[in-house]
């Protein structure tokens, strides 16, 4: 495994290049899966089907394998600066290569201003973990920051029940709002407030402390800010009708 991590460590541009490629690949395959009559019926709705199908495997794979990562070495949590194992490493840069396909897929298909939160939160993120995979440091940080990605399952199965047109009454909807804001206060709060306060505690002490801060607290505002989004629209909307697809993202 050691000789394993030596190798992906020379070449990481490598591995996030053939990631990005695996994911790609993905998405080109999910074209030829049949979607919803209403999806298919809208470019817009086909596309964001699609990637958005893309980022549920992401996060089913991404939010077992974090927490399998901190189950197998809980120190990580405690020392988010300089420790991690292999398999941390490798998730750090299969994440990486996702979210560097995902960005140029919201580029390059021409909905960057449509998807602009998106596409910010990807930058952040890249950044961070570009930093972690070629520097070392913040690689159990990063495994930490993918917790969120358990309560993504749920986040991404509503949009792509909103893409549908699924009734927010409906049986697999409030299911899934419920599975969602738990996971959403547990896994997606909980680590972003987590590393916030691990990153002010330690300043002094960690590298590049006041990038990375500003960072998380950037992250911070927007997920308060869709929290609310997302709380009102599927527990106070009080019989709203549902809204267009193109504005999804700001429910």
């Amino acid at each position: 495994m050691d000789a394993w991590l030596n190798e992906v460590q020379k070449h990481p541009a490598l591995y996030f290049l053939c990631c990005s490629v695996i994911f790609r690949i993905l998405h080109r395959f999910l074209q030829t899966v049949p979607s919803p009559e209403m999806v298919e019926a809208d470019t817009w709705r086909t596309w964001k089907w699609r990637n958005l199908s893309v980022s549920l495997v992401h996060s089913m794979l991404t939010g077992i394998w974090a927490v399998a990562c901190v189950i197998q070495h809980p120190v990580m949590v405690h020392e988010i600066h300089s420790t991690y194992t292999p398999s941390a490493y490798m998730l750090v840069v299969v994440s990486s290569g996702y979210f560097i396909q995902d960005a140029a897929d919201i580029i390059f298909s021409g909905y960057a201003k449509a998807s602009w939160e998106f596409l910010l939160h990807h930058v952040m993120v890249i950044w961070c973990f570009l930093y972690a995979v070629f520097t070392h440091h913040y690689v159990a940080g990063a495994v930490v920051a993918l917790f969120v990605e358990v309560n993504s399952v749920f986040l991404h199965t509503r949009l792509l029940l909103k893409l549908a047109k699924v009734a927010q009454n409906s049986f697999i909807y409030t299911v899934n709002k419920l599975f969602n804001v738990v996971t959403y206060v547990t896994f997606r709060l909980g680590a972003q407030f987590y590393l916030t306060w691990y990153l002010i505690h330690h300043y002094s002490s960690l590298d590049h402390a006041l990038y990375f801060l500003i960072t998380m607290m950037l992250m911070n505002i927007m997920i308060l800010i869709y929290f609310y989004r997302l709380l009102r629209t599927d527990f106070f909307s009080k019989g709203r009708s549902q809204n267009s697809g193109r504005k999804f993202a700001e429910d």
